[in-house]
């Protein structure tokens, strides 16, 4: 593990370079920095598993997921689970984490594939993102990764109170516009293909039989989102995120 990890070093910059802009992004100062490295390589810089930011990220993903959750069942005591988790979602996706992520600053220092122009559209970053949490609770423990949580991208990046008060499901503000309208409006799969270990899908939309748009992630229903925000873009109508 230690020599792989000072595998991983070779790829960044200075320690004391990258150590710092860890720290700003972070709030506090790395203490075992390998962990953050390999939470910065994507798997198109390093097929190999133990080289890449998979295993990090899946990590991160559940401890996101549950500490998010805890925070809205605090913070909102008499909502619904129907509530809570629909709020929960709309934090937790895949591009909701994207956007925290860029606005961090943190893809200036994911390792990727630069020359496949496809990764600018899909979310890597966001999962750097759920990556680097797995690396905060290897580095930290559990305490400090919920507070990095909460008050590094909770309270500095998401404003919950907008979220819990719009709807920010593109696909039904586009089925609502496409119903009010008379349009015929449906969506497609345009195309499936492997990235790596996993698949990546383009759905379509096509607005009375002539595709409008396209939206490509790693999963059906994101990329169904992201089409759809473009779509309501195209049309004109002004959505709520």
């Amino acid at each position: 593990m230690r020599r792989l990890l000072a595998r991983i070093k070779n790829l960044f910059l200075p320690d004391k370079q990258l150590s710092a802009q860890l720290e700003h992004i972070l709030g506090f100062k790395p203490k075992h920095l390998p962990y953050y490295q390999l939470a910065l390589v994507h798997r198109s810089k390093h097929d190999e598993l133990s080289r890449n930011n998979e295993r990090l990220e899946y990590l991160g993903d559940a401890f996101i997921g549950a500490i998010v959750g805890e925070y809205l069942f605090k913070k909102y005591p008499t909502q619904s689970e129907g509530f809570l988790t629909e709020l929960r979602s709309r934090i937790v996706r895949r591009e909701t984490l994207n956007n925290l992520a860029n606005r961090m600053g943190l893809q200036k220092l994911v390792q990727y594939n630069t020359h496949d122009r496809g990764f600018e559209r899909s979310h890597i970053f966001g999962n750097a993102l759920e990556a680097l949490v797995g690396a905060v609770y290897l580095d930290q423990g559990y305490s400090k990764t919920r507070t990095f949580i909460i008050k590094q991208l909770l309270q500095k990046y998401v404003d919950i109170e907008m979220m819990a008060s719009t709807d920010i499901n593109y696909k039904n503000q586009l089925l609502n516009w496409a119903q009010t309208n008379r349009q015929i409006l449906s969506f497609e799969v345009m195309e499936d293909k492997r990235d790596g270990s996993r698949r990546m899908f383009t759905v379509g939309i096509l607005l009375n039989e002539t595709l409008l748009c396209e939206g490509t992630a790693f999963n059906k229903k994101d990329a169904g989102q992201v089409a759809a925000r473009k779509a309501l873009d195209i049309i004109g109508v002004q959505n709520t995120l």
